[in-house]
């Protein structure tokens, strides 16, 4: 019997569904009247996305914020919520706290006021969320246009380097320790700049899944050639990769769980959106731009070099 991959999967439901070309997007959207309604759900699952030393309460954030991270890279503001959690029979009060107070603590900072929900009884913690907002302006994945800007909103390869300590199998300094797990278990999307920025993308997707993922699929749904010429790492990073014998380009690009965004810019916006970043204290960076072809590139020694899509894939 052959594998399906997660991509082959969802192709089978879109057909059932009736639509014969599925586009990934960050959130979908639909209209009730003149109104533009923007949606997005994801799935928090205990097995495969809590690691063992993750509280409950960070895990429950967590689920809520993979959510708000899409709608940071839209520029859209969350505005309603419903939760539908599975939980182990045996479940104790403490960590059924920990849980509602996980998920109450996302939503004061985001301003989402949860509608309900539903609840049910399973092996494992299931988080399922579902994010409601209002907009009038659509930013897509596919709008880059040649010469654009390629930022992100912030450094890379954090969340690799954590997930790694956190599962046991690497450690480092002290400091450098404590700020990779912070990336992991307690993420922080910039939502306040996307929302004040957007007018200003011609393009724009959440880098969950990975950095090399995030480029190549706007790369293709732009039909653009990406180069990059500037990674987006600090310097803590790179003397842990190096002390670790990590690759660097592996943590920054393929690691994913960075709940930051990718976007793309005309030039004439440079300094408008770096204003605006110093403005709202979010550490954008420019890497590189869009140019005539196809693929994602990686400027090194002289030389570009292919980035392949390596970042998270379910079912593989």
């Amino acid at each position: 019997m052959t594998k399906l991959d997660e991509s082959s999967i969802i192709k089978i439901f879109q057909r059932k569904f009736g639509n014969k070309k599925f586009v990934s997007e960050d959130v979908e959207f639909f209209n009730i009247g003149k109104t533009t309604i923007a949606v997005k759900t994801d799935t928090l699952v205990e097995s495969t996305d809590i690691p063992s030393k993750m509280k409950l309460f960070d895990a429950a954030r967590k689920s809520i914020v993979a959510c708000v991270s899409d709608f940071a890279a839209k520029g859209i503001k969350p505005q309603y919520g419903i939760i539908s959690i599975n939980l182990p029979k045996n479940i104790s009060r403490s960590k059924i706290n920990d849980i509602s107070n996980g998920f109450k603590k996302a939503c004061n900072e985001y301003g989402i006021s949860i509608l309900g929900g539903d609840t049910n009884a399973g092996k494992e913690i299931v988080f399922n969320v579902c994010i409601f907002g209002e907009t009038n302006t659509i930013v897509s994945r596919k709008g880059s246009k040649k010469n654009d800007l390629i930022f992100v909103t912030g450094p890379f390869g954090y969340t690799a380097a954590g997930l790694n300590i956190l599962l046991g199998k690497k450690k480092g300094k002290a400091g450098f320790v404590k700020k990779s797990i912070q990336s992991v278990i307690n993420p922080k999307p910039k939502l306040n700049f996307g929302i004040k920025n957007k007018k200003y993308f011609s393009s724009s997707m959440d880098s969950s899944d990975g950095l090399s993922t995030t480029l190549n699929e706007m790369s293709k749904q732009s039909k653009k050639k990406f180069v990059i010429n500037n990674i987006p790492s600090k310097k803590d990073l790179e003397e842990h990769a190096k002390s670790q014998k990590f690759n660097l380009n592996d943590l920054v690009f393929h690691g994913g769980e960075e709940y930051e965004f990718v976007f793309t810019v005309n030039p004439k916006y440079r300094q408008r959106i770096l204003k605006n970043a110093k403005l709202l204290k979010t550490p954008i960076i420019e890497i590189g731009y869009v140019t005539l072809g196809s693929g994602v590139f990686v400027q090194e020694n002289n030389k570009n070099i292919s980035l392949k899509d390596l970042g998270w894939k379910h079912f593989k």
